[in-house]
């Protein structure tokens, strides 16, 4: 298998903050990770790396195959599927759907002067109904529910095909309902053998779809636990990483964590 993401003792300082510390972690293509950890961990700040938006202060940041300081980035990021809350916000209120999917062939947000074949328009709506939403095509985005918003992000971050999809906080903002209908749409597309490798940030195992294989656990920019989900996913690693005691349940492939109360 080939490594899409390679770091080696990756590390990111802002000033006297250091917000990655020595991070190694190898990511395959056929892998589906999840990163979690506290507000504060360095969870969007690894995925700022790993989206070729942000150099490491140290270390070496490899990308599908290259090396980021020695190669262009505006020739990397196009090849990476990225949907954040950061990206969310560039995207003009009053933009058709369909454009904000399709747009991504070009890695530009909002419409402008590029044009786009029939090719690339039957692709947008494909991947509109891959994750639910062919219906909201010819809504703006400034009309979408936060759930509508985030099932079209996904659909916008695969439109060009990448070789690696990252995913901060999707399931953030939404209601229970909304949490649900998205993680059962990022559970369809991590059993597809098609998919790209993906990776996920959460700070709730309640929201790991089945289907994910890996998982990273980040507390204060260092990595507490990293490898096969079932192996890294336990009452003793998360409460490491969380910082209190944690009793945890696995029930149809879904996890659910809360605190230990100590009866007297």
């Amino acid at each position: 298998m080939t490594a899409v993401l390679e770091f080696a003792d990756v590390t990111v300082r802002r000033g006297q903050a250091t917000l990655l510390d020595a991070v190694s972690w190898t990511v395959e293509e056929d892998e589906r990770w999840v990163i979690l950890g506290p507000n504060g961990a360095g969870k969007t700040t690894l995925l700022q790396v790993a989206s070729a938006q942000l150099h490491p202060t140290t270390g070496v940041a490899g990308i599908l195959e290259e090396v980021l300081g020695t190669v262009d980035v505006f020739e990397l990021r196009p090849r990476i599927g990225l949907a954040s809350a950061a990206l969310a916000e560039r995207i003009p209120r009053s933009e058709r759907v369909r454009d904000v999917v399709v747009s991504a062939s070009y890695a530009v947000v909002g419409r402008w002067r590029e044009e786009y074949d029939g090719l690339d328009h039957d692709r947008a709506l494909d991947l509109l109904t891959e994750v639910g939403a062919a219906h909201l095509a010819d809504r703006t985005f400034g009309t979408l529910s936060e759930g509508e918003r985030k099932r079209v992000q996904i659909a916008r971050a695969l439109m060009a095909d990448p070789e690696l999809l990252l995913l901060d906080e999707p399931a953030a903002g939404l209601d229970l309902g909304g949490r649900e209908d998205l993680v059962s749409t990022l559970s369809v597309l991590a059993m597809d053998p098609d998919s790209p490798a993906t990776v996920l940030v959460s700070h709730h195992v309640e929201e790991i779809p089945p289907g994910f294989t890996h998982a990273l656990l980040l507390r204060q920019g260092g990595v507490v636990a990293a490898g096969l989900l079932d192996h890294v996913i336990t009452e003793e690693n998360l409460s490491a990483t969380f910082g209190m005691p944690l009793v945890l349940s696995r029930e149809d492939g879904r996890f659910a964590a809360r605190r230990r109360v100590r009866h007297r």
